[in-house]
């Protein structure tokens, strides 16, 4: 077998003893490299396919938007108890995937009672304070902001970005009776996703991800 000194010493490091390595010619074993060589290359198609869809959803969701393909999305939700312990979250998809180390988590400051708008106010502008000052865990810059909540929120975000003089791409995320996102918006116009299979998946796995985090 190629390579094959090497796949020992590998699988000596990493199980602690060193394999024998047996090339079958016949019978049952034969059979088992078999199955085992089509259930890699299944795997590997199915890999392939399932990148292949997400850089689709990707260019997709860039060309309804009227920009270049996101690579890094941020989406930000509000959350509370009964009126109290605010708290607000940030996840990001990179390329259309978690990136949970990135992922961030604020307590609000100075709120005595629930207001979302204003939660959501000062939490974009901590974040992208937090940016122009250089900030460690906060120097990436966004491609797109998703905001939870819809069109109010989403120019709530806005707001807090002009007056730090920051311009990103925000959009609210609609969601329908079954409190599933169906549209994202502007203050200008509302882009219906619900017929766009690829797009809907990507943006309910970010809602679903950062409603879990939050």
């Amino acid at each position: 077998v190629e390579d094959s000194e090497l796949f020992a010493q590998l699988l000596e490091k990493n199980v602690g003893s060193r394999p024998k390595g047996k090339v079958p010619q016949r019978g049952d074993n034969v059979r088992l490299v078999e199955l085992a060589n089509k259930n890699a290359v299944e795997e590997a198609e199915r890999v392939t396919s399932k990148e292949e869809k997400t850089f689709g959803a990707l260019n997709l969701l860039g060309k309804m938007l009227a920009m270049d393909p996101p690579e890094r999305i941020e989406s930000f939700d509000i959350s509370n108890i009964s009126g109290t312990d605010i708290v607000a979250s940030m996840v990001v998809f990179q390329d259309g995937k978690p990136r949970k180390s990135d992922y961030k988590r604020f307590k609000l400051e100075g709120l005595q009672n629930q207001d979302d708008y204003a939660s959501m106010h000062q939490i974009i502008k901590r974040r992208f304070a937090h940016f122009k000052a250089g900030d460690a865990g906060f120097t990436e810059e966004p491609d797109l902001l998703l905001i939870d909540g819809g069109i109010a929120h989403a120019n709530t975000a806005l707001q807090a970005l002009q007056e730090l003089g920051s311009q990103f791409p925000v959009f609210g995320m609609v969601k329908d009776d079954f409190h599933k996102t169906r549209a994202l918006c502007t203050d200008t116009e509302e882009i219906n996703i619900a017929k766009e299979r690829a797009i809907f998946m990507l943006i309910y796995k970010i809602q679903e991800e950062v409603h879990r985090f939050t």
